[in-house]
């Protein structure tokens, strides 16, 4: 194997650090052709389809890449921004807010955010990192759940960039912080904040995304992690087990995935008579085609249509003061031990507060 030469190495360079904060992924593009190369990447990930390769690709290429792709690039047109894709907004502004908390609470790091399927790449923004200077890399999911077909897949790829490459930096991961008590705290304050404005719902549902059933059977602790999360998070809003609901959306495919399904979940509560359901996503830290798209509009839809009277979609963390204050105490947590106390530029600082800000001015 040919490993990636070294052209930024100095022998005697000074150590320092990077966090890389993971998401995803989004298409380039609300387009049939970004959107077939998006699902084709992702839909080949082993972690996320568990299916042999000789039956898997002939379906995904000869069904589900042909007739999925355009129906999916309708759906990503209707949240589109004249700014591009809603999720890649709030995770490159959540990056640079992450590294202006680090900075200001004494810490010398350099922040870059990548896209487990699309652009940029993980492989991309670690040599990037490298490239910075960068000797120790913290690793940092926005899955603030584990799970075998995201948070591994995050591992994985890191993996294979490594495998690669010569010189190699100290690694980290961060892998889970579903029960952390400032993502609670911070998730607890945006419901109340949207409660206090618009009053109180009948009905309670929290949304995670789905996996097949059988991940469960198989020692995946993504199950256990969002229903632990759906139990703190309860509590800390004071809530009744009979006044919320956990639920499960995004099932694709035919098999059995996590129940109960969240859209069934929305029909079946309006037929019983709540009048007004509002609906949050704790596992998604950015808004994104599964929120905005799927809950906001075909949720709403389906609860509308079934009966019920008023349906509230309450937005994820994205740039919530309290969400990047957790983001930064679970950084500086994992960064313990290493010597990130160089002095900080201000000037970087101050263009990092300077261009999130003005990112938030755009959306």
């Amino acid at each position: 194997m040919a490993f990636s030469p070294e052209p930024a190495f100095a022998h005697g360079q000074a150590q320092r650090t990077g966090v890389l904060f993971c998401n995803l992924g989004t298409p380039d593009a609300p387009t049939t052709a970004a959107v077939r190369r998006y699902l084709a990447e992702f839909l080949q990930d082993r972690r996320v389809v568990e299916i042999p390769r000789a039956v898997w690709l002939p379906i995904l290429y000869g069904v589900i890449l042909p007739f999925r792709s355009a129906k999916s690039a309708a759906k990503y047109a209707s949240i589109w921004t004249k700014d591009g894709s809603p999720l890649k907004l709030w995770t490159e502004k959540q990056a640079k807010l992450l590294q202006g908390w680090l900075g200001e609470h004494g810490h010398g790091v350099t922040v870059r955010y990548a896209m487990r399927y699309g652009s940029p790449s993980i492989a991309s923004q670690l040599d990037a990192l490298k490239a910075d200077g960068a000797t120790r890399i913290l690793v940092l999911s926005a899955y603030p759940q584990y799970s075998g077909a995201t948070t591994a897949s995050v591992i994985d790829a890191v993996n294979a960039w490594t495998s690669r490459t010569r010189h190699l930096p100290e690694l980290r991961f961060v892998n889970r912080y579903h029960d952390d008590r400032g993502y609670l705290k911070a998730l607890a304050g945006r419901i109340q904040r949207y409660w206090a404005e618009h009053g109180k719902p009948d009905h309670f549902l929290m949304s995670f995304h789905g996996v097949p059933q059988r991940t469960l059977q198989l020692g995946d602790p993504y199950h256990c992690e969002c229903h632990k999360t759906g139990r703190l998070l309860a509590g800390w809003l004071s809530l009744q087990p009979e006044q919320y609901t956990v639920s499960f959306q995004s099932r694709f495919g035919k098999a059995r995935w996590l129940e109960p399904y969240t859209e069934p979940t929305l029909k079946a509560l309006a037929r019983k008579g709540v009048k007004r359901v509002d609906v949050a996503c704790p596992g998604f830290t950015s808004d994104c085609l599964e929120t905005l798209e799927e809950i906001a509009q075909e949720g709403r839809d389906a609860f509308l249509v079934s009966g019920g009277k008023a349906f509230h979609y309450i937005p994820c963390l994205n740039d919530d003061p309290g969400w990047i204050n957790a983001l930064g105490t679970i950084a500086a947590a994992h960064l313990g031990g290493w010597p990130t106390q160089q002095a900080p530029d201000p000037g970087a600082l101050a263009a990092s507060r300077a261009a999130a800000l003005a990112m938030g001015a755009t959306q």
